[in-house]
């Protein structure tokens, strides 16, 4: 057993090894979290780098590495300020998954980003406005479904589409996302709640605001699936998951909406439920980003027991012998892995599933970034680099087999669709049809 194993170190005397430990507080006066430390396990392998598709596009983006520990470790040496480069990272955290050594990559670039929004950022500057309205997407959702026809007009508009963009600095290159005439929370009282009652088979779902507001079919399909498996299914009131917060530096906002969904969910665990999300992007942010970034009680609860959709099915249920004795029509489909979905593990779920589905080709079309990263592809300075970025997976699916994508996550999907002209499938979607 090593000296680091051993409970106690032979080269001291007995009284030495029984004296009281006295704890050295090495940043006294700061009560903030101060990543600085972390910073050191960083060895320059530059394997972040490699990995970061912003970097590969903007040749004056200087990187994860840069942007995380050089940062801090700039920090230490003097009290300087947040570089505004930071404002460019997209968030995808490609990064944490590529450090051989565990550097907390994207809790520094989101802490820096926020330091950098609330120290530097011009308040009634454009960039700061047009960010924080993309950050709070689900206000904006909120308003536009009231009168969702209309709202599609207005913003389908190409001259309203040019203001946004002259005013605000929001494409006008990409469509606006449709809202529903139903949301799916609308749906979801409408239906009665939950159709299945269970003591040991029990969910709560995390629906995100775009299931909710612009995507109802998928909020449906996995309930529908749930409870073909026996589980109820409970959809407790939610707030953002905060993920286009931490990427446009509002961390105020995030820490208020985290606050909400801890609250609302967190208290559900002791009576047998899991949390379970539909976007990867939503179960990355409760599972990781709320814990490295905020203490809230129960938050630890929530990310311990967060699980994407697909990858519960698979861990609880033998849903594999179920889609091998299922069918469909025949159809195929180019299958994007998200980055937050890799960042998790989950990147093969889909692909190993349904290509036992009879009447299913599936077909994984790479390990490329889409490019959009959430709200990052919808900033008129961004646009063109998110095209960049999102050519790899455009071209290997243009030659797949498949003229329909798949994808788990929502801004990928449009992504997808913006880039091909495919109709783009989420997984729950395929198995609803299989299974239901």
């Amino acid at each position: 057993m090593s000296d680091a194993e051993s409970p106690t170190n032979p080269s001291l005397t007995p009284d030495a090894q029984t004296e009281e430990f006295e704890a050295v507080d090495v940043f006294a006066e700061s009560t903030d979290m101060d990543l600085r430390p972390g910073a050191d396990n960083c060895y320059k392998c530059t394997a972040c780098d490699i990995s970061c598709p912003v970097a590969e596009v903007d040749d004056e983006f200087p990187g994860p590495k840069f942007q995380g520990p050089e940062q801090w470790r700039l920090k230490r040496k003097e009290d300087a300020a947040v570089d505004d480069s930071i404002m460019s990272c997209s968030n995808c955290m490609r990064c944490d998954d590529a450090c051989p050594s565990g550097v907390p990559l994207s809790q520094m670039h989101n802490t820096a980003r926020g330091e950098y929004v609330d120290e530097v950022m011009e308040k009634f500057s454009r960039e700061y406005i047009r960010n924080r309205i993309l950050a709070n997407y689900g206000t904006l959702a909120q308003l536009g479904s009231m009168f969702p026809r209309l709202t599609n007009a207005v913003m389908g508009n190409s001259l309203v589409q040019k203001v946004n963009e002259k005013v605000l600095g929001i494409t006008a290159e990409r469509d606006f996302p449709e809202f529903a005439t139903q949301t799916f929370r609308e749906w979801w009282q409408e239906r009665g709640g939950p159709q299945v009652r269970s003591e040991d088979k029990r969910v709560a779902y995390f629906h995100g605001c775009y299931s909710n507001y612009n995507t109802p079919e998928v909020g449906k399909a996995m309930v529908r699936v749930f409870e073909s498996f026996g589980y109820e299914v409970v959809v407790p009131k939610q707030r953002c998951s905060g993920t286009p917060m931490f990427a446009n530096g509002m961390l105020d906002d995030a820490k208020r909406a985290a606050g909400i969904n801890v609250e609302n969910f967190a208290g559900l665990i002791p009576e047998g439920y899991d949390i379970i999300a539909s976007c990867t992007s939503c179960s990355m942010s409760l599972r990781q980003e709320y814990p490295e970034l905020f203490d809230i009680d129960g938050i630890r609860d929530l990310s311990e027991h967060t699980y994407d959709a697909l990858e519960y099915l698979r861990i609880h249920e033998d849903i594999e012998s179920e889609v091998r004795e299922a069918s469909v029509s025949d159809q195929s489909f180019a299958y994007h892995a998200p980055c937050h979905g890799r960042n998790q593990g989950l990147d093969r779920q889909a692909v190993e599933l349904f290509r036992e589905l009879d009447g299913v080709e599936i077909e994984d079309v790479g390990d490329s970034c889409s490019g959009i990263s959430g709200t990052y592809g919808w900033k008129e300075e961004k646009y063109d680099k998110s095209m960049q970025i999102g050519a790899d997976m455009f071209d290997h699916m243009e030659h797949a087999a498949g003229n329909v994508g798949m994808t788990e996550c929502p801004t990928c999907s449009m992504q997808m669709e913006h880039g091909t002209g495919y109709d783009v499938k989420h997984p729950l979607q395929l198995l609803e049809e299989a299974l239901v």
